[in-house]
């Protein structure tokens, strides 16, 4: 599969305006591309269409400066990650934090769906009580008394998250973050089987318009193989579907993999 990829040359020293015009170019690619799956890195060649928009409602549009701290290490993947749902989420949204750990993607979660109506929801599960009671207790103490009472947990596996949306619901966000429970057993982690059948709901339950969002760890044993097989799902998705992308550093191998599943 071909892959156009950028190239940040550290032995060179464009302008700061060359440097954020050249970023803009690259996002445009999200929306122009004939691959299913896209990486950025900060070794790779750039390869920009000036003549494509990138439409308004794009989740990847207004990430310049996100992208910018990003290449540069100022921004983690998961600042990216909440940037991007920032774009696609909306006040009173149904969303999905499929293994809410300890809680931070709930509570970022939670934050972009609370309306005063009080329609938004968040449906968050893990199999592990540990993850579940510091989830909530990261809840009571961050989240005002509305916003936390827009969260559901679920002490189930992520591949049942089709039975928690009701009939006709769609889902505008499901987050993944794979691995571990940090400060947990490290023997306790996502499985590539059942992580490839939890995707496979997710298809099923977002909107269009909605994203699945994937942190991938691939430092421990194990995750380099369940990221190679999220890579492989996001790349048989459908291009006149969905716009795929992944992000990573190719010179620090086991720094974590955010990959982005847009449903046009």
């Amino acid at each position: 599969m071909a892959m156009n990829m950028m190239k940040w040359c550290p032995n060179s020293y464009p302008s700061a305006t060359h440097k954020i015009t050249q970023l803009h170019n690259n996002l445009k690619l999200f929306r122009s591309t004939h691959s299913p799956l896209r990486s950025f890195s900060t070794q790779s060649s750039i390869s920009t269409h000036d003549d494509v928009q990138v439409p308004s409602s794009s989740p990847f549009s207004g990430l310049d400066e996100m992208m910018t701290g990003f290449i540069f290490g100022k921004k983690k993947a998961t600042e990216v990650a909440h940037a991007v749902w920032n774009n696609v989420v909306r006040k009173g949204d149904l969303v999905v934090d499929a293994t809410c750990g300890n809680g931070h993607d709930t509570v970022a979660m939670a934050r972009l769906v609370a309306d005063d109506a009080g329609r938004g929801r968040v449906f968050a599960m893990d199999l592990q009580k540990s993850a579940l009671e510091s989830t909530s207790s990261l809840l009571d103490h961050s989240l005002t008394p509305h916003q936390r009472g827009l969260v559901e947990l679920y002490a189930m596996c992520h591949t049942k998250m089709e039975d928690l949306v009701p009939s006709g619901a769609s889902v505008r966000l499901v987050v993944f973050n794979l691995g571990y429970l940090p400060g947990g057993d490290k023997k306790i982690k996502t499985e590539s089987e059942t992580t490839l059948l939890a995707l496979e709901g997710a298809k099923k339950i977002l909107a269009r318009g909605g994203l699945i969002s994937i942190l991938a760890y691939v430092g421990h044993f194990g995750g380099r193989e369940e990221f190679e097989k999220v890579r492989s799902f996001a790349a048989e998705l459908p291009v006149d579907n969905w716009v795929c992308c992944t992000l990573q550093m190719l010179n620090r191998p086991s720094a974590p993999v955010l990959v982005l599943l847009s449903k046009k």
